[in-house]
């Protein structure tokens, strides 16, 4: 028996079965601090490796990223040429229920011919820069195609600005009131009929106010609406005749990959992409106007090309135009 206070024989010696720590606490700590593998996961990435990886997904990024572009730009193209698809088509059933004569080219104007004609543009104040599309949509002036096509987002690219409510315009041969292009039309005829008709070379009319004007070349080869990439302004797109320059006012317009889009009076659609490096870098600027802008040729001043694939560019458009050349 031990007594109170006592000590026993064994005291200060490790119970029988248990072997002692071969380190005290504080190597122990030590020894763990020390040790790499038991504070860093064997499984992890090395600094190298994470950079490695990072590498490959900024080149990867680099790739798909103009792809995705790309096929965004392509698809928004396709919607584009079926804008003006449906646009064409309209305008010719316009036609077909008043006569043959075709609606006024001029965007937003309306008036009273001679006391007989009503003269009211192809699309309505309704669309010249809306407040909102909500504006727009309750707004009742939206010109003599709308009974036809009753879709707003059909009269604009889906690469244009949310400002410009309507981008597409028939060409200024297609029965334009305001743009008296010089030497396309017989002046004072507007008194028999709603415009000024269009004079006639061999069987090429240039300015066309009736669908049986479009006769040589066909109508696969007369345009009639094009991207303007903006709101019309009161000259619409303005193409020359008789002169080899671009009007400082109606420059080429650049919408899908430098190029542009526009239908055909058969009712196709095409896409145009700009031969001249001339006529894509020709210079802009850009105009202020109702709370957005108009693109418009630098220091307001007309461009002759100075190459052959800028003229090209050019004359091909005033073919498809006038249906032929005035130089």
């Amino acid at each position: 028996m031990v007594p109170f206070g006592g000590h026993s024989a064994g005291e200060g010696k490790q119970p029988t079965g248990r072997r002692a720590s071969p380190c005290r606490p504080s190597r122990c700590r030590s020894a763990i601090s020390h040790n790499p593998s038991s504070i860093l996961d064997p499984g992890g990435f090395t600094l190298v490796e994470l950079l490695v990886v990072i590498a490959i997904v900024a080149v990867l990024m680099a790739i798909l990223v103009p792809l995705l572009r790309s096929a965004r730009e392509r698809a928004q193209r396709v919607v584009c040429l079926s804008n003006l698809r449906q646009l064409t088509a309209v305008w010719v059933a316009y036609a077909d229920e008043h006569d043959g004569r075709l609606v006024c080219g001029s965007a937003f104007s309306r008036e009273i011919r001679n006391h007989r004609w009503r003269l009211e543009g192809w699309v309505g104040r309704a669309f010249n820069h809306p407040k909102s599309r909500s504006a727009l949509i309750e707004n009742p002036a939206k010109g003599p195609l709308w009974p036809y096509l009753r879709d707003v987002d059909v009269y604009r690219c889906p690469r244009a600005h949310e400002s410009h409510a309507v981008t597409y315009t028939p060409v200024v041969a297609a029965n334009n009131d305001t743009a008296a292009v010089e030497g396309t039309y017989v002046p004072g005829t507007a008194k028999q009929e709603a415009t000024e008709v269009g004079v006639r070379v061999g069987g090429t009319v240039l300015k066309l106010t009736r669908l049986a004007d479009i006769l040589s070349p066909g109508p696969a080869a007369r345009a009639v609406f094009i991207d303007m990439g903006q709101t019309p302004t009161s000259l619409d797109f303005y193409v020359e005749y008789l002169y080899p320059r671009w009007m400082y006012f109606s420059p080429p317009s650049l919408r899908h990959g430098d190029g542009t889009t526009l239908s055909m009076a058969d009712g196709h659609a095409e896409y145009w992409r700009w031969k001249g490096r001339e006529t894509v870098d020709m210079p802009r600027e850009l105009f202020p106007s109702d709370d957005t802008y108009h693109e418009l040729l630098a220091g307001c001043e007309n461009y002759e090309p100075q190459t052959e694939d800028g003229l090209s560019d050019l004359q091909r458009l005033q073919r498809a135009t006038w249906g032929r050349l005035g130089y």
